[in-house]
Formats: structure tokens, sequence, C-alpha cells
């Protein structure tokens, strides 16, 4: 039998943590094999593409959280893609969704809340209640740009850091103000868009969905640096964007049309070189291949994600894709791997030949 539990309301919205013990079976966790996967030890930059953490460890640990990014660390990605909102009292918040029913035990906007207000929230036991102790306690799970920074900063070695500007934002372009504000007080160089960290640095680039982001961000930030992302307009997602709409039924066309004018906006900043990143979903590139290597050979660097499954990443390199972004980066980055000379996977393979 399913106990469901009683949920205590907090002002402002927040409801109050459920004990581990009526925690919903929907949202138990078993924390699969994964958990102790071994990395090789190799250089990263000697990889066939860069691996970037998507939302951090995400497939392993709730997304977002001090967990998945530290795990991500510890597995060696050579980055991590994270998501920004702002909240009320203009704080960056590493968070994908603008609500926060799916993965915390709060409700409603991100961004009616203070910070003070999201450091309650229970951000981690959606997906795995019980965290191992050396990635911190549950009231440490929530992560802002800053925590972000001191992590990575703190890596011991070249870092890099994707960072998601997410529109709409209520907050129009402060979004990308407050993330420029913060990256400067930690010694963020826009010239190099990187921070010192000892005898390392952190290199930051900027992605959105939304081309006006990025064109903001332009008079401050290289090209170079500039990441548009986009992906096939799908009937399911724009059900997803109208969910919130009393009547939806009626701008579906719309809205479809808006989301792939959208999509070619992007499109063209790499074609216009705008941008030097293209950001590209897995499924867009496996159908637009022709695209997809007429931008890397015009020299952009292309970053595809979410890439999870093995023989997509091997697709990817197939078409020279420079950088994965991905849930389980331990996985990929085995795949990505040249095999050391004299290996038993390679012995294997001469000897089939």
């Amino acid at each position: 039998m399913t106990i469901t539990p009683a949920v205590n309301q907090h002002p402002g919205g927040i409801r109050s943590p459920r004990p581990f013990g009526q925690t919903p079976t929907a949202a138990l966790h078993r924390i699969p094999e994964d958990l102790e996967f071994n990395v090789p030890e190799t250089d990263p930059n000697q990889r066939r593409a860069a691996v970037f953490a998507h939302r951090g460890a995400s497939g392993l640990f709730p997304e977002h959280t001090r967990a998945a990014y530290m795990r991500a660390i510890e597995e060696g990605s050579n980055g991590l893609e994270i998501d920004i909102h702002l909240s009320s009292d203009g704080e960056p918040v590493c968070f994908h969704d603008p609500t926060l029913e799916r993965t915390t035990d709060g409700a409603g906007a991100l961004a009616d809340l203070s910070l003070a207000q999201l450091r309650r929230l229970d951000v981690s036991s959606w997906k795995t209640p019980k965290l191992p102790s050396r990635y911190g306690g549950r009231s440490q799970q929530l992560m802002t740009l800053q925590d972000t920074l001191e992590l990575v900063t703190n890596a011991g070695r070249d870092f890099r850091l994707a960072v998601e500007l997410k529109h709409p934002s209520p907050f129009g372009h402060k979004l990308e103000d407050r993330v420029l504000k913060v990256l400067l007080e930690f010694g963020w160089d826009p010239e190099t868009s990187r921070i010192p960290a000892g005898e390392h640095s952190v290199e930051v680039s900027f992605m959105s969905f939304y081309p006006g982001s990025l064109m903001h961000l332009s008079e401050l930030v290289s090209s170079d640096k500039l990441c548009a992302l986009f992906s096939t307009v799908t009937e399911e997602e724009v059900r997803s964007r109208l969910s919130h709409l009393r009547f939806s039924a009626a701008v579906k066309p719309v809205v479809a049309a808006i989301m792939r004018g959208t999509v070619r906006d992007s499109e063209s900043l790499v074609w216009n070189s705008k941008v030097g990143l293209a950001g590209p979903g897995v499924e867009y590139v496996l159908q637009h291949k022709a695209e997809a290597k007429a931008w890397i050979a015009r020299g952009a660097i292309m970053r595809v994600w979410t890439v999870d499954k093995i023989a997509h990443a091997d697709q990817l390199l197939d078409l020279g894709v420079q950088e994965l972004t991905t849930n389980w980066p331990a996985r990929i980055i085995r795949q990505v791997t040249p095999e050391p000379a004299g290996s038993e996977r390679q012995m294997a393979a001469s000897l089939s030949i």
C-alpha cells in the first residue's frame, strides 16, 4: 500500500520536505552500477570529443545538484552544462524548469521565490532520497552560479562551463547582466572568457535557444564563446510549450510557427558566423547531416545534446562533432577516449583483422 503523506505549506508556497519513509514509490531511485564506474586516467585533451555533463552527472544523481556536479568532475568531464534562472531577488540559480513541481517539493514559479526560500526546498529526494555523504547534505544540493563557480575553480585542472540562459525570463536581459556580474566578481576576463583558477582556468561559454540573448551578450562576449541552441520542433514540444495556456488549441498554430521561426533564426546565427558554436539536439543532427558537416567545414564547433546512447556518440564522432553533452559522462568519456597502445581491446581488434 502506498502512503500519501500530508504536505505542510510554508509561507511563499514552499512545501516542507517529505521524510524519507514517506517518499512516494515513484520517486525512489536506485543508484545503478555506474556509481562505481571507473573512468581510465587519460588526458582530457586527447579525447576524440570533449564531454560536457548535462546538468551534471544527471543520469546518476538529481539534475543541477551539488552531487551531480561533483560526480561529473570526479568522472573526468571536460565541463559542466548548467541552466540559469533568476530568483525573485536577482540571484542566478542553477535550475532547468521555470517551475518547481518536477524536481522539488515546492510549487509555483521559481522567479517568485527569493534565494533564501529556494534554499529551503528539497531538490534531491525526488530522484535520490539518500545521497552519498561525500556530496554534501540535502540542504546543500541547490546550486547557485556562485556555488558552481566555487566548485569548478577548485577542480584542480582546466575546466569548461557552458552556461545556458533560460528564456523567456520575466526579468528580460537582467538575466544575462546578473550572470556577467557574478562572473566578473570571480575574475572572468571577457577577452578570453576565462576565470583564473590557480595554475588552471575555467573557460566559460554562453548558450541559449533565444537568439536575442546571444546578441545581447555579444556586446561583451566574443562570438567563439556563444552557442546557438536549437532542435527539431516536434508536436510534443509544441504541446509542452502550450500546457499552461487555457486556450492552447486556438493558439497552437501560432506558437508552432514562432518556435520554428526561432530555430531558423538560430541556424542563421551559425551560417552567418555570428556565433562560433552550434548547439543542436542529437536528433536534429542525425536528420541534418549535410548542414552539420558544412558548419564544421566552415569552422564552427558542434556541441550536440543530449548524447546518452553509444550508437549516437559513434555517429556524431564519424561526422566530426567536437563536443558531446550527456547525462552519463562516464559512459561517453570511455567511448570518446582512444585506447592506449597495447590494450586488450586493441589487441583483440588486430587479431580479428
